[in-house]
């Protein structure tokens, strides 16, 4: 087959991935060349052209400030940690939903556990300040169970536990689902042997289904090392406050004040491209650690 015969029968393949390619190539390329502003006392009057050069001194600014420790250690912390806790619940989560034997009960918790994901956080996060507030939902049981109210959202002891658990809240159940995919290609066979032999329900599971599962476990894991550095802008930006920002403040809620609410421009375009420079040694990493452990690659 010539090329000429090949374009002819595969032209409306090439149109449908247009979109998508201008799509990248304006709002993932083109704003690249901002990158500049990094090594730039950067004037919006001044614009990319005419603003003075300054190298690296806005690298030097941003490693010498004491709370550039503190909150890519917050960013670090949070982001592990909702790593973690999203991948152990959501193994967990599959293999109880897998051994539901009611199909309505299952698909009842299925959409339960599924629907706070297609949620923005704007609507999660109001949720969230009325039931955590001193007078909301919770800290009334609190109370009436003759507890001390809490400051969930102003105080640094529970900040970010509360960030953690509800990030878990919202993204649990739509993790599940590849998990449950996993469980889909373990032969039954496999557990009907075992049930014969006198295995019970959770030596089958111990035995056969996790076993069954940790390539996509494994496979996961490594790709979400890639994430290390994405605590959650929307989430942290919207439930946040000046009182906890010793435990709270991120990298991606620092560029936003810095750079976008004092007009640092410069600085902060130094923080994100510090930023990028790490999450791409950790997306190499995660592609590197998924091809070795789990059989994965993009190519």
């Amino acid at each position: 087959m010539t090329f000429r015969e090949y374009l002819k029968r595969a032209w409306p393949l090439y149109v449908m991935i247009v979109p998508g390619v201008i799509f990248v190539l304006l709002f993932r390329y083109y704003p690249m060349y901002g990158i500049v502003i990094a090594f730039q006392d950067y004037s919006l009057a001044k614009g990319f052209l005419n603003s003075p050069w300054v190298g690296w001194e806005n690298f030097e600014r941003l490693f010498s400030f004491a709370e550039f420790g503190r909150f890519l250690g917050n960013t670090v912390l949070i982001a592990v940690a909702k790593i973690v806790a999203d991948q152990i619940g959501a193994v967990i989560l599959a293999l109880l939903l897998n051994e539901a034997r009611v199909i309505l009960f299952r698909r009842a918790i299925q959409t339960l556990v599924y629907l706070p994901h297609f949620l923005s956080w704007i609507v999660l996060g109001g949720i969230l300040l009325d039931i955590l507030a001193p007078y909301g939902i919770l800290n009334q049981a609190i109370v009436n169970l003759g507890g001390e109210r809490q400051l969930f959202l102003g105080s640094n002891s529970w900040f970010r536990g509360t960030v953690i658990l509800s990030g878990f809240w919202k993204n649990v159940g739509f993790s599940t689902i590849v998990y449950l995919a996993a469980l889909t290609a373990i032969n039954p066979t496999l557990h009907e042997a075992a049930a014969i032999d006198g295995a019970g329900r959770f030596r089958r599971i111990w035995h056969i289904t996790l076993p069954g599962i940790r390539p996509t476990i494994v496979l996961l894991a490594a790709l979400s090392l890639g994430d290390v550095l994405q605590a959650g802008f929307e989430q942290i930006l919207t439930l946040y406050s000046p009182a906890v920002y010793r435990t709270g403040d991120i990298i991606d809620t620092y560029v936003y004040r810095h750079g976008i609410v004092s007009a640092q421009y410069s600085l902060a375009g130094a923080v994100g491209l510090f930023k990028s420079f790490i999450g791409f040694f950790l997306i190499v990493s995660s592609y590197y650690l998924a091809d070795r452990y789990a059989g994965y690659r993009i190519l």
